[in-house]
Order: structure tokens, then sequence, then C-alpha cells
């Protein structure tokens, strides 16, 4: 498996990844309307582009005998000194296999060489497999606040992890 900066050739596997991750992982949490506005909403075409090449963010695909089976997607403020881990997502037939540790693993380590201090992630509170993710990798849950999802609201977990605290 490779890890790399995604380019704008690979939009239409990242597209694929969400909205079959969404699918997997909603379907007990998110009304099935609002699992197809989030990934209408968040995964456009020209959103996936500005986010490949605004200097700012951060977009890396995991890729296996050519195929897109992973992303991870963040933003920074070098000025701040702060990330925000926006999604890591992997296609559900290819979890666990180590492919989202790897991709958070590299956009954590990507963005402390950019300077960042301290990174924060976003997951829904009904999501149990996500929050866990962050709590092994370290990250400690900060606030929970409600979100909206097309029509309807839900409770989001912010997670974070101070630079000096990272144990991986």
């Amino acid at each position: 498996m490779t890890i790399r900066d995604a380019t704008t050739d690979d939009i239409d596997a990242i597209q694929r990844v969400a909205h079959s991750s969404w699918e997997a992982d909603y379907p007990d949490i998110l009304s099935r309307e609002s699992i197809q506005e989030g990934v209408d909403d968040w995964y456009t075409e020209a959103l996936i582009r500005d986010s490949i090449i605004w200097s700012q963010a951060l977009m890396l695909v995991a890729e296996r005998d050519g195929s897109i089976v992973g992303f991870a997607h963040a933003t920074f403020e070098p000025d701040e000194h702060t990330g925000t881990i926006l999604r890591v997502y992997v296609d559900p037939d290819h979890r666990g296999e180590g492919i989202g540790s790897d991709l958070l693993t590299e956009t954590r380590d990507r963005l402390f060489e950019q300077g960042v201090e301290q990174l924060r992630a976003m997951v829904l509170a009904a999501n149990d497999i996500g929050n866990e993710f962050y709590q092994a990798f370290g990250f400690e849950q900060t606030a929970t606040e409600p979100v909206t999802i097309g029509d309807e609201r839900y409770e989001e977990c912010t997670y974070t992890l101070e630079r000096e605290s990272r144990t991986q």
C-alpha cells in the first residue's frame, strides 16, 4: 500500500470511498436522507478539487494495487499552529488492514512538520468506532456540540491531540 498526496485524478475514487463509508458507517446513526445530503454536500467535485490544491489543506490517499482504498483530509492554520482532521475514511472492503491508522499517522506527522502544535478531529457522538479510533491515537475528547447534516441535528465530539502528548 502507498500513501500519497491526492491529485485531481483521484476525485472520483475519493467520492466513491466517501459514499461507501457513509453507507456502511451511518445507517444506524443518520437517516438515509441525511446520508445522501451529507455526501452530496461535502464531497462535491469542486470541494474535493479545492482541498487538493489549497496550500492549507492536506488530502492524502491510500492506494493498493492501483485502486484508492482510503483517504484523509485535513486543514491547517500555520499562524495559529492548529490543524483539523476533517475525515479519515477507508473503503469498507479494506477495513481491518491498518489503512486508517496509516492514513492518520501520515496526516498527523505531516501536519506536525508544517508547524502544527494542536490537532482537532470531529466525530459524530453515536459513531462508536470513530470515537474509539481517535482515542486509540491519544486524542482526548474536549467538546460535544450539535451539528446539522441535511435537515437533522446530531451531536458531534471534538477530539484534541497536542504535539507533545502524541503517543505513536
